[in-house]
């Protein structure tokens, strides 16, 4: 078996969790081009998730994609027209318990999936690959939305708007966001005038983004 691929995603406030441990969330959203610039198509998970209901065994609910530390058990994965989406039962263990918390606490709010790509298709002109049959292993729940030293690196050497923006998607900000606050913020922060002819019109960056931005780039210092 090749080795399994993790996705992690940025799945902000999808993450509920009530006392007695029911957990639910996406695992996965579809036609979101991620920061390594992949896709997950619909569909995606037909053939898997057939196959786990038919063994009557869904994929494993670990802590932090660790194998030798499952968490808890998700008891139903479907596709919708969002992605795919989970829900289950954290386990009454000591690391049970603490996903628990940390999930009430606003600590833990991300899902990552551990799976092995069977088709895909690469678009050379784009740059995207579109995921159209994985294999999924697992579903974990994640401190981080992305690989932190990565991102921390990536950071450091921005120099252009297309670097600035892949920093931003690194970070969790999805593809349609990261473009609008590259074509209104990067030259400006370049130390640049940006002239009204090189700002796209539309609408404002709203408050959130300028929030989850400012923590961004806190993550640099």
């Amino acid at each position: 078996m090749s080795e399994i691929e993790k996705k992690r995603m940025r799945v902000v406030a999808e993450i509920k969790a009530d006392a007695q441990g029911t957990v639910e969330g996406y695992g996965s959203v579809f036609n979101n081009i991620d920061s390594y610039d992949d896709v997950v198509a619909p569909g995606a998970f037909t053939r898997t998730l057939a196959m786990a209901n038919e063994q009557r065994r869904l994929p494993a609910m670990l802590w932090q994609h660790d194998p030798e530390e499952p968490i808890g058990i998700w008891t139903e994965m479907r596709e919708d027209a969002r992605g795919l989406f989970v829900r289950g039962k954290l386990a009454d263990t000591q690391r049970g318990r603490d996903a628990l918390e940390l999930m009430k606490l606003g600590a833990l709010t991300g899902l990552s999936i551990g799976y092995n790509t069977v088709r895909s298709e690469f678009n050379d002109a784009t740059g995207v690959r579109t995921l159209l049959d994985l294999e999924l292993w697992e579903v974990s729940p994640v401190t981080f939305p992305a690989n932190t030293a990565a991102r921390i690196t990536d950071a450091k050497n921005i120099s252009t708007e297309r670097d600035f923006e892949k920093f931003l998607r690194a970070n969790g900000f999805s593809r349609s966001d990261a473009e609008q606050i590259t074509s209104k913020g990067f030259k400006g922060s370049q130390g640049e005038p940006v002239p009204d002819s090189d700002v796209k019109q539309g609408e404002p960056v709203n408050d959130e983004l300028l929030s989850e931005l400012r923590s961004a780039l806190e993550r640099l210092a």
